[in-house]
């Protein structure tokens, strides 16, 4: 029989699951264990922060620890000062407290903050939704290969992620871009709204698959 291969795809744009950004606190001074101590002091005090915001906050990371000493600039190895900092990741799940948070954050003292970044979560379930999609067109455009052949599709020969079938295949990717409002929420904390612009996510599944049809009519 006649063998029809094709590549199934479906793209949905759906608002984003995760919101994630970066907090750098840092501190310095001449002395060695004064930098430190306000590093610790800073980093506590971050760290009480966020715990204000209860379970808007799905988890923290603490990243780099980074304390070097700054040099005078005159021969020798005299030391003008010490400098140290500390990373925290922060992810968010409650988008409605994320633009107090952030300028919570950036409040305090000695602090950057970088983000925020949008995401789906790696086991959404939109990621299976496209896969099913992505099926059902491949079937589609088999069949539709078939009709203009005046034939029709008798059964699935191969189906597989791209790159894994005998067809060359295009990755599955997800990229975002920015649309819609959010505002965040007020909870007395002296900060004014800020309005945000959360990333709607476009995301791709493809798949590959070969039927075999009848006889075309040609």
């Amino acid at each position: 029989m006649t063998t029809v291969a094709v590549r199934g795809e479906a793209v949905r744009e759906v608002d984003p699951e995760l919101a994630e950004f970066t907090v750098v606190v840092s501190a310095r001074d001449k002395d060695r264990d004064t930098t430190l101590g306000r590093l610790r002091e800073r980093a506590d005090a971050l760290r009480q922060l966020l715990e204000r915001f209860g379970e808007a906050v799905e988890k923290r990371e603490t990243g780099v620890l980074h304390v070097y000493p700054e040099g005078s600039g005159k021969r020798g190895e005299r030391i003008a000062a010490y400098n140290g900092s500390v990373s925290t990741t922060v992810t968010v799940t409650d988008f409605a407290a994320l633009g107090e948070m952030m300028l919570a954050v950036a409040g305090q003292e000695q602090t950057q903050t970088h983000g925020p970044s949008w995401s789906l979560r790696p086991g959404s379930p939109v990621h299976a939704q496209l896969r099913r999609a992505a099926v059902t067109d491949a079937i589609a455009r088999a069949r539709e290969y078939a009709d203009a052949l005046g034939a029709e599709v008798v059964e699935l020969v191969e189906l597989a992620d791209p790159g894994l079938g005998r067809a060359e295949g295009i990755a599955q990717f997800s990229a975002g871009y920015g649309g819609g409002i959010l505002r965040s929420k007020s909870s007395g904390g002296g900060y004014a709204d800020l309005q945000l612009d959360p990333q709607r996510q476009r995301v791709q599944a493809t798949v590959e698959a070969r039927f075999t049809i009848t006889a075309p009519v040609l």
